[in-house]
């Protein structure tokens, strides 16, 4: 189901959630693999595909199958009211461990998945 606008009330049911913030704060980068969210967030794979159901359900993200990975990506990266959510909450976690922590081991299993070649990088490539 693609959403041609989204509401506020969406973006609000999406950000109550820790799990959920973390998952697009790592998103706001650009598509991941689930099995790149399980690593990263330190969570497993029934918790991850759950929040990632909920959010495609608000339709905060869309996925999307590449061979045997779903990769999931932001629904409308350029929708003004989640770009202005996100900014805020960015501006707000800037200073957060646990966001910070995020991010920089989404770089380091990034790099680490292109550099072993490794095919579900690819995915989040294509």
């Amino acid at each position: 189901m693609h959403m041609q606008r989204m509401e506020i009330v969406q973006v609000y049911k999406c950000f109550c959630d820790v799990q959920r913030l973390r998952i697009l704060n790592l998103l706001k980068d650009g598509p991941l693999c689930v099995c790149h969210l399980v690593e990263i967030l330190d969570s497993d794979q029934v918790k991850i595909s759950k929040q990632l159901r909920y959010m495609k359900e608000l339709g905060m993200v869309e996925d999307e199958r590449v061979a045997q990975w779903k990769v999931y990506r932001l629904a409308d990266a350029t929708n003004p009211l989640l770009q202005k959510n996100l900014k805020c909450l960015q501006d707000c976690y800037g200073e957060s461990i646990e966001f910070n922590k995020d991010i920089r081991k989404r770089s380091a299993v990034t790099a680490r998945m292109q550099r072993e070649n490794a095919a579900c990088a690819q995915a989040i490539s294509a």
